[in-house]
């Protein structure tokens, strides 16, 4: 899973998957729809059709990981559909997992303070 410091990619597939889909099946889509590594360490989250639930997809180096997250309430907020994946920074994935609108988790540049001199 998705650890502290981890600084692997973090991507949304953007188009609704078939959410009977395992392991196997959401490893063939990295691959074969995505054109990416499943096997990469790329964390991979894929949208239900109706967009109340999540699969993220990771290896973790010994084996495919594989979170389902149904929200109770409401829906997640997604990207526009379409085809191939959106990057999310580690903020904006932690805000979607919990269910908020992860577009409003913006990184600020940090300028370096001054020299002492």
């Amino acid at each position: 899973m998705i650890i502290a410091g981890q600084r692997l990619p973090i991507v949304i597939a953007t188009r609704p998957v078939d959410f009977r889909r395992g392991h196997d099946g959401l490893a063939a889509t990295v691959q074969n729809e995505l054109g990416l590594d499943p096997h990469s360490g790329l964390t991979v989250i894929f949208r239900s059709k109706r967009g109340d639930r999540l699969k993220i997809l990771v290896w973790d180096r010994t084996g495919v990981v594989l979170v389902y997250k149904r929200l109770e309430q409401g829906s997640f907020t997604w990207p526009k559909v379409q085809d191939g994946v959106m990057r999310l920074s580690r903020a904006q994935f932690e805000a979607l997992f919990e269910g908020l609108d992860w577009r409003r988790m913006m990184a600020q540049k940090v300028v370096p303070p001054a020299a002492a001199g």
